[in-house]
Order: C-alpha cells, then structure tokens, then sequence
C-alpha cells in the first residue's frame, strides 16, 4: 500500500508569547508551514479566543492569513469545555444551558469557520462533577454531541473530538463510545498521546487508546510527554500544574508507534473519511506546549515550535512518511 501523504499543521498561537496576530503568522510561515489552527489571537483589541472576534476582526485576520500565504486547518474552538451540569464541584469551570449554548456558541463557532475558510471544528467533550464517574454521564453526552455534530452537518463542517484529561471523553475507550452511540458522519476523534500521558497511562496503554479511537479518527495532534507514573487514574488533573511536554522523539515514543502503525495501513479510513471534507492525507497538528501548558492553551515560541516542527519531520523522514512543507518551489 503507498505510504499516505502528510498535511501538516500547527496552533498559530504558541509560537508568540503576545498572540499578536502577525506574529503568529509570520512564525508559522516562516516554518513553512501551508496551514495552521486558530485559537488565541490579537488583532489590537487585546487577546481573546477567536470564538469571540468580531466581524470587523475575523475580516482582517482572514486578509493576514492570505497575506502569509496560510490555510486555516482546523478551528480551535473551546466547544464542549464547559460543565456538563449546573453544579458546585469545586472548579472554576463555568456552566451555560445547553439550548442557549447550542443556538450561541455552536453557532457563532460554525459561522465563523465557514467565514475562516475552515471544514474541521475542534471542540471538547463536556466536564463532568468532579469526582464522579465520567462513564455515568455518558447518555447525556450522547445527546448533546449528537445534536452539535446535527448543527456541523447542517454547515459542512465536522466537528473533531479531542481526547483530553478531566473530561467525560478523557479515554480513547470512553470517546469510542462516544463515537458509536453519536453515530454521525460529522462527528470524529482526534488523538492526542500528550493528553493520555498527562493521566498516568504508559505508552503501551496509550497507543491502546489510539486503537480503540482508530475506527472514529478524524485528525492526530502532536503532543509529546515524558511519562511519569504520578498521576491518579480517573483522578482529577491539575492542568496548569503540567510541565513535562517534549518534542516528538525526547518524549514517550508512542508517536513513532502510531505513524508506523499509518505506514502499515491503519490510516485507511481516515484518509476516507477526511477525502469526503476536502483534505488529501493525515492531517498531523502541532500543539507542542513545550514551554508549558494548561486548561485552555499552550505556548512554544516561535523556537519551540520550529524544535518541535524539525523533530516531527525527521520522524516522518525516518518513516518514509512525505509531508508537505513549503519549498523553494513554492517561491516560484
């Protein structure tokens, strides 16, 4: 079978300790790189999400992507990241009705998509009670993410299911429920080792989890962890306490396993699946936090990135996997 083509990517926002803008792009540019993902961004107001740009921003951040000759891959949306139910549990985490957020914040996330040139919506599984069991809330979830991936659908977008720690989908088994019990087309799983890692899992148990997420995979981020064996399974993480992220081939090595595990075939249905939005590969995104990371985001620098981007593509390399990072060609 010929070895699947490479889209590579990256979250514009961890290479400028500013998130000013033309920063950001200009790093990401500067890599080589013909796409990125959007999330924290200032366009002179200030930082904000950019669920929360107005028109006359998204205007100009769609002319400077142009201007440094970038695609957006994804939406870096915090959909999903807010508490399942409206109860005290201890956490900062804030709570919005779930009708008033699907006709608000699902909404303006699948506008401005469309208005950003972007089919693919990161987003997040809902936040559980702390201490409760994550699986026991599994039907409402259901529900919900049913509807969201419904309002995607009706868009032309897809709606990417991050697995990530604190979060009903915080395992690859539980987002493969997920997947199965929401059983839309519009809705996918992104894998992410650094996620899994930060839990507790070995490397071998994490690469499980990316088999278990295999039949629902939609994208991978890059993510890189040192393992360490302290943290409480099923237990409640510190987020902003993280600070062991590393770059591909210094971290676990469970990405060495899953890219040869494309090599060998296994990206088959997702390259079907991401053929039917547009995209003609694997798309592999950035987000290496290797200056830190936390509930909401991370930051590289523009060094980092470019450590964390070089690192990645000597593994592809070693691999046989091709990529397509701009040339000399691409000045011509």
């Amino acid at each position: 079978m010929p070895t699947p083509p490479i889209l590579l990517s990256g979250f514009a926002d961890e290479t400028s300790s500013t998130k000013l803008a033309g920063e950001q792009l200009a790093a990401m540019s500067a890599l080589g790189l013909r796409r990125c993902t959007l999330r924290f961004v200032d366009l002179g107001e200030g930082v904000k999400n950019v669920m929360a740009l107005t028109k006359r921003e998204v205007t100009l951040l769609a002319k400077l992507l142009a201007d440094f000759g970038l695609e957006v891959a994804t939406l870096g949306s915090p959909i999903g990241k807010v508490k399942l139910l409206d109860v005290e549990d201890g956490t900062a985490n804030k709570y919005l009705p779930f009708e008033k957020y699907l006709k608000q914040d699902v909404a303006k996330a699948c506008d401005l998509a469309a208005s950003l040139g972007t089919k693919l919506v990161r987003g997040f599984s809902f936040y559980h009670p702390k201490g409760t069991d994550p699986a026991d809330h599994l039907p409402q979830v259901v529900d919900q993410l049913g509807r969201i991936a419904e309002a995607c659908d009706a868009a032309g977008l897809v709606f990417g299911l991050e697995v990530e720690a604190n979060l009903v989908g915080q395992t690859g088994q539980l987002l493969k429920q997920v997947h199965k019990q929401v059983n839309r087309p519009a809705l996918v799983l992104i894998y992410d080792a650094g996620n899994l890692l930060t839990q507790g899992y070995s490397p071998d148990e994490c690469f499980a989890e990316y088999e278990a997420m295999k039949p629902g995979l939609g994208w991978i981020h890059v993510k890189d962890y040192r393992p360490i064996q302290t943290a409480s399974r099923g237990g409640h993480i510190d987020e902003e306490a993280l600070c062991e992220y590393r770059p591909v081939g210094r971290g676990s090595g469970v990405y060495d396993r899953v890219l040869r595990d494309i090599v060998e075939g296994g990206a088959a249905p997702v390259i079907k699946r991401m053929k039917k939005i547009g995209l003609s590969g694997v798309l592999l995104d950035l987000e290496p936090h290797v200056k830190g990371g936390g509930q909401f985001g991370g930051y590289s620098g523009a060094d980092g990135m470019g450590i964390a981007l070089r690192s990645l593509t000597d593994l592809l390399g070693y691999l046989g996997l091709s990529h397509d990072l701009k040339t000399a060609d691409d000045l011509s």
